[in-house]
């Protein structure tokens, strides 16, 4: 098949719609549902993001997309008991590599991955797909799927779920296109190889101690970056991305940002919010809310009378904001990359407080010093990477 036409662009009134190859045959299959215009943007971004993690870690990989920026991006380490709970999958059965990776990307920013589209590097197995069944979804991109797993998954949204298949050996030209306001904009493709160890070449802070896990971290934290719309930055810890911040305009934004999606991460595994009393019956989109909200300085707005009850069994005492920061406190040993050069100071601060140990950045700025000695002030290792990562 050459081409596919949609049923509109990114919004309804822009018509005609299609995807096309100028020579060859399109290196994709929809064998269930009828993807748009977004979805394809989603799906063929986090496509080569998680072929790219693949091949740099050897681990099936994962990512959760919302409007081309991934919201969580994982590789499939087992997962604890603890993250079983906070990703509400401790009641399927044992999950494959695959199905890890999944559980991972979904459930590091649950909020944001509502409504997503999936990536998987390898096929999706039936455990996969009875996971990504009862999550709200638009769709998923694979390079195959089992019979009983293609089957599980066309019964999804009464049958208009969209399954894509996509030729894992595939390899676009070395020249990319795209237009803007009818002009023609040309570019080499950003093929750049993130696993190279000259990436950590150069250290220039005190501590220049990186362990096997932290490198490989950083290096999906930067793998995830490629494929993030700029400004932006990746906390990644235990093989996960786990607060992202995209498309600022100022790199602190992105810094803070992407933290207090960290710090969220983190406080879900407190042992009050793993126990609240949630109601029978409760819906997974009002759950995922209420815990958000719960967390958040505005818990009232779930806890006040004549509302908790929607909710909760009994009312929960909120957490308050000196447990909150002796909890958040306890996060070690994340790794934070950027997608430029960290201009000031004031990022590393910031990643301080949400447990960041390791950082590999561009390098580059007037104040490399000053960000130097931040690092050096709590003990951070930092690698200047020489590489820019910006993606629009």
């Amino acid at each position: 098949m050459k081409e596919l036409g949609l049923k509109y662009g990114c919004n309804p009134n822009q018509k005609p719609s299609r995807i096309y190859m100028e020579e060859g045959e399109l290196p994709l299959e929809v064998l269930n549902g009828r993807p748009g215009y977004i979805n394809f943007l989603d799906a063929l971004n986090s496509w080569q993001l998680v072929k790219e993690m693949k091949a740099a870690t050897g681990l099936p990989s994962a990512a959760s997309f919302k409007h081309v920026s991934p919201a969580g991006a994982a590789v499939g380490l087992p997962l604890s008991d603890t993250l079983k709970k906070i990703y509400f999958v401790d009641d399927l059965p044992e999950l494959s590599p695959i199905a890890c990776a999944y559980a991972r990307a979904r459930g590091a920013d649950r909020m944001s991955s509502y409504g997503d589209f999936v990536a998987l590097s390898d096929t999706c197995d039936a455990v996969t797909a009875l996971l990504l069944k009862r999550e709200v979804s638009d769709g998923v991109i694979a390079p195959g799927y089992t019979p009983e797993a293609l089957d599980i998954l066309r019964a999804k949204r009464k049958g208009t779920y969209n399954v894509i298949q996509i030729d894992p050996n595939y390899v676009p030209e070395p020249v990319e296109r795209k237009q803007v306001f009818g002009i023609t904009f040309e570019q080499g493709r950003n093929e750049i190889r993130l696993d190279d160890p000259s990436l950590f070449a150069n250290i220039p802070t005190a501590n220049k101690t990186f362990p096997e896990e932290a490198r490989r971290d950083l290096i999906i934290s930067l793998i995830t970056l490629k494929y993030t719309q700029s400004n932006s930055v990746c906390y990644v810890k235990d093989g996960q991305a786990i607060g992202i911040g995209a498309g600022q305009q100022s790199r602190i934004h992105c810094t803070r940002l992407a933290g207090n999606k960290a710090d969220i991460w983190w406080l879900r595994q407190h042992p009050r919010v793993m126990n609240l009393p949630f109601i029978e019956g409760i819906r997974r989109a009002d759950r995922d809310n209420t815990i958000d909200v719960y967390i958040s300085d505005d818990y009232d707005d779930v806890l006040r009378e004549g509302t908790w009850q929607q909710f909760f069994t009994t009312r929960p005492e909120p957490l308050t904001r000196e447990e909150k920061k002796a909890w958040i406190a306890q996060n070690k040993d994340v790794s934070l990359g950027s997608d430029a050069f960290f201009p000031f100071g004031d990022n590393i601060e910031r990643a301080h407080k949400s447990g960041v140990a390791y950082i590999a950045q561009a390098g580059g700025s007037v104040r490399d010093d000053h960000v130097i000695a931040t690092c050096d002030k709590y003990g951070i290792a930092m690698a200047f990477t020489d590489v820019r990562l910006f993606h629009h």
